[in-house]
């Protein structure tokens, strides 16, 4: 098992990432945990326990904030495109999966094609035993989510995914996203159906209100996650699920809402990230964040 040596202890507040990018680009490979109510930071080799104290003490002395603001603020210009795919594979995966589904819907070609994909054979349609109406085809489950009805429906699923998706891929990693991703579809949309008696729904909302509940859970147990969304991102997506409920949703021309979908979605994020985020804490890590200082997007 690799042992650390602590270095710093600061306050859980203090951002250390501006200093973890530093001692990254110097080679001094270390970690940042909770420990106590207080952020630890841990290097590798006890030869940087005072080297580490010197930058930070430099950096609280701001004799490094210029340095490091520009660094900030002059990428290099292959440095976006060239790690996107590498930080969140999962969620651009999820989007462009998306988009082919809106498109199966949208092409006459391939309109037909829709209830293969659809929680339920089109036989079936009004079955309310989800899982036993399947047929064995288990996919079915899961893909609905990729299923788009509309350009409002594609365009704003896809914004608010990659919104909340990113953040939580780059602490989780890519498996964990998978997974996250796999498990609130499967109770999404097996509630949606159970709660409407309907096989054709479809939309990533539900995966989208799971993440949302996700990010906002998983940071009260393991503070080192910054991923929360601002609060009033939270507040509108929080209104506009109670505003579903109350048919204000359909009365304002949305179309149908998949209501069940988003609430069960969201309870589902919410207990995931409180169990992700306890473990974390529990565990002395800060996930995939800590190296690269990913959650402060």
């Amino acid at each position: 098992m690799t042992e650390f040596y602590p270095a710093l202890r600061v306050d859980i507040q203090e951002n250390l990432l501006p200093l973890s990018a530093l001692l990254h680009q110097r080679g001094m490979p270390h970690r940042v945990i909770e420990k106590g109510g207080h952020q630890v930071l841990e290097v590798l080799d006890q030869a940087h326990i005072e080297p580490v104290r010197e930058c930070y003490g430099a950096w609280q002395r701001g004799e490094l904030q210029i340095e490091l603001r520009r660094r900030a603020r002059t990428p290099a210009a292959g440095d976006i495109g060239s790690t996107l795919p590498l930080r969140a594979p999962v969620t651009l995966a999820l989007i462009a999966l998306s988009i082919l589904g809106f498109l199966l819907v949208l092409l006459p070609m391939t309109r037909e094609l829709v209830t293969l994909f659809a929680i339920l054979p089109a036989h079936v349609a009004a079955d309310p035993r989800v899982v036993g109406g399947v047929g064995g085809e288990y996919w079915r489950l899961v893909t609905p989510v990729f299923l788009h009805f509309g350009w409002l429906h594609i365009v704003f699923n896809c914004l608010w995914l990659w919104y909340f998706g990113q953040r939580v891929e780059a602490v989780i990693g890519a498996f964990n996203m998978f997974m996250l991703v796999v498990v609130i579809a499967l109770v999404s949309n097996i509630t949606q159906a159970q709660f409407t008696g309907s096989g054709i729904a479809g939309g990533m909302s539900g995966v989208v209100y799971g993440v949302l509940g996700f990010a906002w859970a998983a940071p009260l147990l393991q503070p080192a996650w910054r991923i929360q969304p601002a609060a009033a991102v939270m507040l509108f997506l929080v209104l506009w699920l109670v505003a579903g409920f109350l048919g204000l949703v359909e009365a304002a021309g949305f179309g149908q809402i998949g209501n069940a979908a988003h609430l069960s979605g969201l309870v589902c994020g919410l207990l995931l990230g409180a169990v992700f985020g306890l473990v974390s804490r529990l565990g002395g890590g800060g996930g995939n964040g800590d190296k690269e200082g990913d959650a402060s997007l």
